[in-house]
């Protein structure tokens, strides 16, 4: 899996639960901690809009994620972008990485 910054609004009666459903998958991926993976998420102050960072693999796997991914579209409010990237730099803490 290449990086990819993924973006979609969900219908306001529908952000608590899509919250709930990504929380869920950071606690699976505490315990899961899959090797390689760098994954975020974001709930922008609009409420309802939702930004992802995803950069490599495991994360399909995981069953939180795919109980995530299975009502989806019925949360959604218009329609999902997922656009690759390529990584210029991070920082978390103490540690700055770069790719090339």
């Amino acid at each position: 899996m290449s990086a990819a910054v993924i973006r979609y609004q969900t219908a306001p009666e529908s952000a608590e639960e899509n919250q709930r459903l990504i929380e869920n998958v950071f606690a699976e991926l505490a315990t899961a901690a899959p090797a390689g993976l760098r994954y975020s998420s974001f709930r922008l102050a609009d409420g309802v809009t939702f930004v992802h960072v995803v950069d490599g693999e495991g994360l399909p796997e995981l069953a939180a994620f795919q109980e995530f991914q299975r009502e989806l579209g019925d949360r959604l409010a218009g329609n999902l972008t997922r656009e690759k990237t390529t990584l210029i730099g991070s920082y978390a803490g103490a540690v700055a990485t770069t790719r090339t």
